[in-house]
């Protein structure tokens, strides 16, 4: 019988302390968790059995896990095993053993038997074989936690839950593997892995359990569920999945949206790997723009004008491109300029602006702001790339180095300058932002960038990244579904991630 539900996720618990592993167990059943398991081998002395199950709220999981498995066990291999039997005939509704100890230690009562294999260094090339060797144990689940080398690995384990022998629950560790961690859920998989604590270092590329469930609503997705993704490096920190998985949410459509990290020079195979999925559309993010324009079979009017994609569809006949960053900059100028001295609309015609970037964001933005008769120029660290797209638009170019004594009207960051994780670093120096100037930063990931913050602080006008992203990426949900996109919720999404309340729920 197919469940679905918050029993499909297992919470992890691992703590030093006996009294932190009470609080976040009860913790996690407040949130709603079904099932725990507990990281036996964090505790900092012996496991008492008595004070951990005293108050069990539901079904714990023990487990032991050795070093080389990616744990913390630092006993002899003979305790550790005696700790999981007395963990087995001490209340414990599971027991985690791994391939190598399974037949030593028998079955007892009904404590259900998880059979895992973890390989910190690869996917093994018999990995195929290991899980069919594992199914033919004496296993309730199998479980295999193998560390992603490519994007594809997510594949080959997402393909052993097809119809395995064996209830499995298989995935990628690391961040290349995130997909795996939450499409089992579309395969089948009885149940994925959340820490309810990530920071404690539980295991590489884990989500809490507010991630899973609240950001990616594991919980209800099934086997009809359509996948839709981002597709960047990196992309850890995008908000993209929080704002289109409440958007699907919002208008009951049974979808969900994923981060794809994929290096460089591997998008044309990713692209061509992950359609056996299928996934039926990407956002797209540093650095593929350009490469994704290339791949499309059909392309939109503004992609064929900026060279430049951040939106993918599949059709019948391969991927339509899509650029609508080209919109949403040329609105989210407009929609926040300050009015004239009069009170009427401002107007970006004939206005001096300045583009840090060369990239596709900044091709987006270099082609809107041509369409509004701007008088443009652009500057970039690499000389090439910033005369070949001045060239292109038609504009002028001011060298890197000289970009602080630039006088302009206004100035649009389309750097990856400042964004997560490189806090403390600005595209331009502070000295060169004047009051009244209109400072545009097309960072999101912080919202008040360092930029942004020095902008205010010398009077400028500031429009964060924040209002482009959500005009983009509404355009794209548009793409995606068919459907009017709820611009107000997705707008308040955004802006409630970066506030301090820790969001909850949307019923």
């Amino acid at each position: 019988m197919i469940r679905y539900g918050d029993e499909r996720i297992c919470v992890v618990i691992g703590r030093t302390r006996h009294n932190m592993v009470q609080v976040e167990i009860q913790e996690a059943a407040k949130s709603g968790a079904q099932m725990i398991e507990l990281r036996l081998d964090f505790l900092a002395k012996a496991p008492d059995f008595r004070r951990l199950l005293a108050t069990k709220p539901c079904p714990l999981v023990a487990t032991v896990r050795r070093p080389r498995d990616g744990g913390r066990w630092a006993g002899s291999e003979e305790d550790r095993q005696l700790l999981l039997r007395q963990a087995i005939v001490g209340g414990f509704d599971w027991v985690d053993l791994e391939i190598d100890v399974a037949e030593q230690i028998p079955r007892f009562k009904d404590v259900k038997r998880i059979i895992s294999y973890h390989n910190l260094h690869e996917v093994p090339e018999h990995l195929e074989a290991i899980h069919e060797e594992m199914c033919q144990l004496d296993a309730d689940v199998v479980k295999i936690a193998v560390a992603a080398q490519e994007p594809a690995d997510n594949l080959r384990v997402l393909r052993l839950m097809r119809k395995p022998s064996k209830p499995t629950v298989a995935f990628c560790m690391g961040d290349l593997g995130i997909p795996s961690r939450i499409l089992g859920a579309k395969f089948r998989a009885p149940f994925t892995y959340a820490a309810f604590n990530k920071e404690r270092g539980i295991a590489p590329g884990i989500l809490s359990y507010d991630e899973i469930k609240r950001v990616y609503q594991y919980p209800r997705i099934n086997p009809e569920t359509k996948i839709f993704g981002l597709i960047g490096d990196p992309v850890a920190h995008s908000l993209s999945p929080l704002i289109h998985n409440t958007a699907f949410r919002s208008l009951g459509i049974n979808s969900v949206y994923i981060p794809f990290r994929v290096p460089r020079a591997a998008l044309e195979g990713f692209l061509k790997d992950f359609d056996l999925l299928p996934v039926h559309g990407y956002s797209v993010t540093i650095p593929h723009k350009e490469a994704a324009a290339e791949f499309a079979q059909q392309k939109d009017a503004a992609v064929t004008l900026t060279h430049a994609a951040n939106t993918l569809v599949r059709g019948e006949d391969g991927f339509t491109a899509y650029n609508t960053d080209y919109e949403a900059a040329r609105e989210s100028l407009l929609a926040n300029l300050p009015p004239g001295p009069n009170g009427e609309l401002g107007s970006l015609h004939a206005r001096t602006a300045l583009i840090l970037g060369a990239g596709g964001m900044a091709r987006a933005m270099a082609h809107a702001l041509q369409r509004e008769g701007v008088l443009l120029s652009i500057t970039n660290r690499t000389p090439e790339r910033t005369h070949r797209l001045a060239e292109e638009v038609g504009c002028r170019v001011v060298e890197w180095p000289a970009r602080h004594s630039y006088l302009c009207e206004i100035l649009v960051n389309c750097t990856s300058v400042g964004m997560h994780p490189n806090l403390d670093d600005s595209p331009i120096h502070p000295g060169a932002l004047k009051p009244g100037q209109i400072v545009m930063d097309s960072v999101y990931t912080p919202e008040t960038t360092l930029l942004v913050k020095e902008a205010r602080s010398r009077g400028c006008h500031v429009i964060t990244g924040v209002d482009m992203f959500v005009r983009q990426a509404a355009l794209q949900f548009q793409f995606f579904t068919g459907r009017e996109p709820p611009l107000d919720l997705m707008r308040s999404v955004v802006r409630r991630a970066f506030s301090p309340v820790v969001l909850r729920d949307e019923e």
